[in-house]
C-alpha cells in the first residue's frame, strides 16, 4: 500500500515491468512511421519542386508518450491495483491478537472500528489463524486464543463504554499472554485519542513487545471531540469543544436539552486550523440557561460530546440586603459593592432598594429567591422574621453578615448562639494583634480551598461556647475561634459571617478567598438539604447518591448498570468504570457526573517508542481497479491505431477528392443535428412546464369551490375562466375575515337552525369579545375548501345519507391540520359515542366517527383548559343541558407531581373533534327580531346565556389554544423563574 493513499496492489512484483519504459522509448523513437508516396509525373524539370509534406524521420514524441503511457497502463493494470486495499497481515499459522481501544473516544466511529476488526478476523479464518481479542478496557480479563468464529461472535457483542480507558491497567494480562505465546502478530485498533496516561502504556507496550512487530491503525475516520469545562457565567453559558488532532478548520453545532430531551437552544462553534479546542457560548436568558441538563454535538454520539448540568452550574439569584447607610453616602465603601463584586461570577445579583429591610426581605421571598444575604441586618418585624424562617424551612439559604446592629441585636436567625457586643483590638475581649485564617472545617463546602495568609481579623461577633459549636464551625481563626458558622434549619442552610461585608472589622472582602467562599455557598443554593439531626449545616463527605440515568458509550441515557457504584455526595471527578457518566441521586437532587473534567484536554497519542507501522482505518469496501485501467489503456490503444491510420495516409485514401467540401458538409450536418436535438429538448422542457403548471393551477381551484347557487352554477360551467374566478372570489371571501362555517346536511329545517345559529353566536361574540366574525358558511363536505375555517359545526341528522368515503377523507386530513369539528347528535343523551346508546342521532353519528381516525374522548374534565378560555364554566348546555360534551382526552398526570394540582390543563394542540349532544344551534338561533327560535329544555333562565358562553369559549379555545393554560400558570412560571 502507497503510504498516505488508500491504493495498494495485489501482485506488487509485477510493476517492475515499469523499468522496461526507457527500452520501450528507444524503440519508438527508433523505428520511423511508413513513409508516404506522392504521385507525381516523370517530367525532369518537376523534380527540384519540394512537396508540402514531408515524412518525419522519426516518431513524433506526443505519439511516442502516447504509447509509453498505454505501455504503463498495462503493467500497472496486471499488477492488480486495489483502492483501499485490506491491511496485510502476516502469513502462516501464527496467532493474531487484536488489542482495541473501547472507550468513549471510539464511539462516533465504532462501526468503522469493528468493520476493520472483522475484516482482520476474516482474514485470519482463511489462514487458519487463532485470533485474540483484547479490549483495552476490560483490565481484569485475562487473554487466551480464540477460533475466529468465536472471536467474531465476541466482536459483535463488543461496546463502547462511557468512560476514560485506562490503558495501563492491560499491561499485566498482555505481559502474561505474551510470556506464554511468543509468537504472535499484535495489531492495535487505536482511537488515537490521549486524555490519560496513554504515554505510560505506549512506553510499557514497547517493553513488552520486545522488538516485535506491531501495526498500529488509527485515523482515516472523522475527528473526535469532546466537551467540557461547562460554565454558567453572567454573560451566557459557555462549553469548551475540544479536539485531538490539528487538522483543518472544524464547524458544528452544539445543543442544550432540559431533563425531558426537549431543545432550549444552539450554538455553533469553529476550531480554527492548527488549533485543539474553542468555545460555544449560549446567549439565551439566565432563567432558560438553568433549565439546561444536557449539552451535545449535533453531528456525534459519543459519552464524550455529552456534558451533563446539575444544579451546581446554575446561575443562581441572590438578593442582598444591607442595614447600612453607607450605600447612599459612600456607595464605593458599602457591603452592597463587595458584595456584588465577589458574587458577579457565580450569581446574578440583586439589590434591594432603599428602604425598610423587611420590606425587602418579604420582596425577595416573593421573587423566590433560593439565596439571601442580610449585611449588618438586626432585628426584623415579627411577621417578616416568620416568613423568613418559613423559606429557610422550605429550602432558602440564608447568609448573614455581622456588624454593630447585628452584635446589639437579639436575633434567633443565627446558626449559633452570639454574645451580645463584639471582640475588637483594645476591648475587654481584646487580641493584641490581628488574628489570621487559621483553618477551613472538613465537612464544609469550603474543604480543599488555600488558607489564604493575607486576611487579617480586627474584629467579630463571638459565639457564646458549648459542646456543639464545633459542629457548627466552617472556619476558624488562629485563637479557635469561629470565623464563619452555619447550621441546618428545615431544608434550608443559616451561615453567618461573624464579620462585616465591608472593610471595617476585616480584609477579607479584598481577598480572592471571599469570591471562593461565596461561589461555594451559592452552590448550595436551590439543593434540597437533609436534614441530619443537629449537625451544622453541613455535608458529610461520606455521604453518597445512587445512579439514577447513566450514559452509554454513544451518549444516550439508559438504567443504571449493576456494577455502577454510588458517589459521594458532591463528586467532581472524571467518570470511571465504577462510576460512569450520568445523573445520581433523587430526581429533586441530581448530581451530574461527565466523562471529562473541565482540566481535560485532548491529544494524540505518540506512537513512535513502539516502531510500528501505521496504517488507517478503512471506511469502504475494497475496489478493484483493473477494469477502469484496462479500459483507459483500451482507448489509448484505439486513440495510437486512429494516429497510425492517420499518419499513413489512410484519410486521404478513404476521401481522395473534394476532402474540404466533404468535411465542410461532415461539419454542416453535425452542427444541424445538435441545433435540432437542442430545439427538441427545449420543447420538451416547455411541454412539461405548461403541462406541470396546468395540473397545479387545476389542484390549486377545484378545492376552494363556494357553495352559493351562483357559484355552484360556475362550477358547473365549462369555462376555465368562470371556475378560476368563483373560487378566487370564495377564497377571497372566506380568508379576508373569520367565518364559523357549518355543513349542510340537506335537511332544510336543520341547516336553517345551524345557519341562524352561528348568526346569533357571531352576533354575541361582537358584542362579548374582541372578534368580529363574518357571516356563517354553509359549506358542502365533498366539493369545499375546509382548511379556510377554524371551526366546523356538524349537526347530525339522522336521516341525512353518509358522506362519501372521499368527503369523509377531506375531514380526516382536515381535523389532522390542526381543524376542529364540533359534531351536535342534538338529542340529549350523555353516553359516550362509542357506548350502548341506540338513539338515531347517535348511530348516525358512530358511522360517520367509524370512518375517521378519532383519538381517544373523555367528558370534558374540571380542569380543562376549555372551561377557563374565556368565561369561566362548569358544562356545556345548550337547548338541552343534561347531554355531555367529549374531547380529546389529556394523558393522565402522576398524582405527585407538583404540576398535576395546576388550575387548566390541555395538551399539546386544540382538539380536532368536539361532541355535544346539547343542541348547540338550537339555542344560539335567533329569529329576524331578536327573539329565540326555539325553546330551552328544561328552561332554566339563564341557559341560553350559558349556552352563549360555551359557545365563545369553544370558538375562542379553537383559536387560542392553550394559550390560557399557559396564562392560568403565570404564578408558577414566576416561581420557577425565580429560582
Amino acid at each position: 500500500m502507497i503510504a498516505g493513499l488508500a491504493l495498494g496492489f495485489a501482485q506488487p512484483l509485477v510493476l517492475l515491468g515499469l523499468i522496461s519504459l526507457p527500452a520501450l522509448w528507444w524503440l519508438l523513437r527508433l523505428v520511423p512511421p511508413r513513409p508516404r508516396r506522392i504521385a507525381f509525373p516523370p517530367t525532369r524539370m518537376l523534380f527540384d519542386i519540394a512537396p508540402k509534406e514531408e515524412t518525419p524521420a522519426r516518431t513524433p514524441w506526443w505519439l511516442t508518450l502516447l504509447r509509453l503511457t498505454l505501455a504503463g497502463l498495462v503493467i500497472i493494470a496486471a499488477a492488480g491495483p486495489l483502492w483501499n486495499p485490506p491491511i496485510e497481515t502476516a502469513r502462516g499459522n501464527v496467532p493474531l491478537m487484536l488489542m482495541l481501544d473501547n472507550g468513549w473516544a471510539a464511539a462516533a466511529s465504532f462501526d468503522a472500528r469493528l468493520r476493520t476488526a472483522a475484516d482482520l478476523i476474516a482474514r485470519a479464518e482463511t489462514d487458519n489463524r487463532g485470533v485474540a481479542i483484547v479490549p483495552l478496557s476490560e483490565t481484569g480479563r485475562d487473554i487466551s486464543i480464540e477460533t475466529p468464529g468465536a472471536a467474531r461472535v465476541r466482536l459483535a457483542n463488543l461496546k463502547p463504554v462511557p468512560h476514560t480507558i485506562e490503558r495501563t491497567e492491560a499491561l499485566p494480562a498482555i505481559t502474561r499472554f505474551l510470556a506464554a505465546t511468543p509468537d504472535v502478530e499484535a495489531i492495535w485498533l487505536s482511537d488515537g485519542v490521549d486524555v490519560a496516561h496513554a504515554k505510560d502504556f505506549v512506553d510499557g507496550l514497547a517493553g513488552i513487545l520486545d522488538k516485535r512487530a506491531i501495526t498500529v491503525i488509527e485515523g482515516g475516520i472523522e475527528p473526535t471531540h469532546a466537551l467540557a469545562a461547562a460554565d454558567n457565567a453572567a454573560g451566557g453559558l459557555t462549553v469548551k469543544v475540544l479536539r485531538a488532532t490539528t487538522g483543518p478548520d472544524d464547524t458544528g453545532l452544539v445543543r442544550a436539552l432540559d431533563l425531558k430531551g426537549l431543545p432550549l437552544g444552539e450554538a455553533r462553534y469553529e476550531i480554527k486550523a492548527g488549533e485543539r479546542e474553542t468555545e460555544a457560548q449560549f446567549d439565551l436568558p439566565v432563567e432558560i440557561r438553568n433549565d439546561i441538563a444536557r449539552l451535545e454535538i449535533a453531528s456525534e454520539r459519543s459519552a464524550g460530546v455529552v456534558q451533563l448540568l446539575d444544579k451546581r452550574w446554575r446561575r443562581r439569584s441572590v438578593g442582598v440586603v444591607t442595614g447600612a447607610t453607607a450605600d447612599t453616602a459612600q456607595p464605593l465603601l458599602a457591603p452592597t459593592f463587595y458584595l456584588a463584586r465577589a458574587l458577579g461570577p457565580s450569581a446574578d445579583v440583586r439589590l434591594a432598594e432603599r428602604g425598610s429591610p423587611g420590606d425587602a426581605i418579604s420582596q425577595f421571598i416573593e421573587q423566590h429567591l433560593p439565596m439571601m444575604i442580610l449585611a449588618d441586618v438586626g432585628n426584623v418585624a415579627a411577621d417578616v422574621r416568620e416568613q423568613l424562617g418559613s423559606w429557610i424551612d422550605d429550602g432558602g439559604v440564608l447568609v448573614r453578615f455581622a456588624g454593630p446592629r447585628l452584635a446589639a441585636a437579639d436575633d434567633d436567625l443565627v446558626p449559633v448562639k452570639l454574645r451580645r457586643g463584639g471582640r475588637i483590638l483594645g476591648g475587654s475581649l481584646s487580641w493584641e494583634q490581628p488574628q489570621q485564617l487559621a483553618t477551613f472545617s472538613r465537612d464544609s463546602p469550603f474543604n480543599g480551598m488555600p488558607v489564604p495568609n493575607d486576611v487579617t481579623v480586627t474584629r467579630q461577633v463571638l459565639a457564646e461556647p458549648d459542646a456543639g459549636l464545633s459542629e457548627h464551625t466552617w472556619a476558624t481563626l488562629g485563637d479557635g475561634t469561629p470565623l464563619v458558622t452555619a447550621a441546618r434549619r428545615g431544608k434550608g442552610v443559616i451561615v453567618l459571617f461573624h464579620v462585616t461585608a465591608d472593610t471595617r472589622w476585616s480584609d477579607l472582602p479584598l481577598s480572592g478567598s471571599f469570591v471562593e467562599m461565596l461561589k461555594r455557598i451559592v452552590g448550595l443554593a436551590g439543593n434540597i438539604a437533609t436534614p441530619d439531626e443537629n449537625n451544622a449545616g453541613r455535608s458529610n463527605a461520606r455521604d453518597v447518591v445512587p445512579p439514577s440515568r447513566l450514559l452509554d458509550g454513544f451518549g444516550a441515557f439508559e438504567p443504571p448498570t449493576p456494577t455502577a457504584r454510588p458517589v459521594p455526595a458532591g463528586y467532581a471527578g472524571r467518570a470511571t468504570a465504577d462510576h460512569p457518566p450520568g445523573f445520581y441521586g433523587p430526581p429533586e437532587g441530581l448530581l451530574a457526573v461527565n466523562t471529562l473534567t473541565p482540566s481535560d484536554r485532548l491529544t494524540p497519542i505518540d506512537f513512535t517508542p513502539l516502531n510500528a507501522r501505521i496504517e488507517p482505518y478503512r471506511v469502504s469496501e475494497p475496489r478493484d481497479l483493473r477494469g477502469p485501467i484496462f479500459l483507459a489503456a483500451l482507448a489509448l490503444f484505439l486513440a495510437d491505431a486512429l494516429v497510425v491510420f492517420w499518419l499513413a495516409g489512410g484519410f486521404y485514401r478513404l476521401f481522395p477528392r473534394r476532402r474540404a467540401s466533404a468535411a465542410v458538409l461532415v461539419i454542416g450536418v453535425g452542427l444541424a443535428g445538435l441545433l435540432a436535438l437542442g430545439g427538441a429538448r427545449a420543447q420538451a422542457a416547455d411541454d412539461a412546464q405548461g403541462a406541470a403548471s396546468s395540473q397545479l393551477t387545476q389542484r390549486t381551484i377545484a378545492p376552494s369551490t363556494p357553495t352559493t347557487p351562483a357559484a355552484r352554477s360556475a362550477r358547473s360551467a365549462p369555462e376555465s375562466g368562470a371556475v378560476n374566478s368563483a373560487a378566487d372570489e370564495f377564497a377571497l371571501k372566506t380568508t379576508t375575515e373569520t367565518h364559523l362555517a357549518y355543513i349542510v346536511t340537506g335537511n332544510a329545517e336543520i341547516d336553517a337552525i345551524s345557519k341562524a345559529g352561528l348568526q346569533g353566536l357571531t352576533l354575541f361574540l361582537a358584542q362579548r369579545t374582541a372578534l368580529e366574525a363574518g357571516e356563517p358558511i354553509g359549506l358542502d363536505v365533498s366539493r369545499d375548501e375546509l382548511a379556510f375555517f377554524p371551526l366546523i359545526y356538524w349537526p347530525i341528522a339522522p336521516d341525512a345519507p353518509k358522506p362519501s368515503p372521499a368527503a369523509l377523507t377531506r375531514i380526516d386530513a382536515y381535523m389532522k391540520q390542526g381543524g376542529t369539528v364540533l359534531f351536535d347528535t342534538r338529542d340529549a343523551v350523555m353516553a359516550p359515542p362509542d357506548g350502548e346508546n341506540r338513539s338515531p342521532g347517535m348511530m348516525a353519528l358512530r358511522g360517520i366517527l367509524a370512518s375517521l381516525d378519532i383519538p381517544e374522548l373523555e367528558p370534558v374534565p374540571r380542569d380543562h383548559v376549555l372551561t377557563k378560555t374565556f368565561f369561566l364554566l362548569h358544562d356545556f348546555p345548550g337547548r338541552f343541558n343534561s347531554g355531555q360534551t367529549w374531547v380529546e382526552a389529556i394523558p393522565t398526570e402522576d398524582e405527585n407531581d407538583e404540576e398535576s394540582h395546576r388550575p387548566a390543563r390541555a395538551g399539546d394542540g386544540v382538539s380536532s373533534i368536539i361532541i355535544t349532544s346539547n343542541d348547540m344551534a338550537g339555542a344560539w338561533a335567533m329569529r329576524p327580531d331578536n327573539q329565540p327560535m326555539l325553546p330551552m329544555v328544561p328552561g332554566e333562565p339563564r341557559q341560553r346565556e350559558f349556552a352563549f358562553r360555551a359557545g365563545v369559549n369553544i370558538v375562542m379555545y379553537t383559536l387560542t389554544g392553550n394559550y390560557k393554560a399557559d396564562q392560568v400558570h403565570v404564578p408558577a412560571l414566576l416561581e420557577r423563574l425565580g429560582q
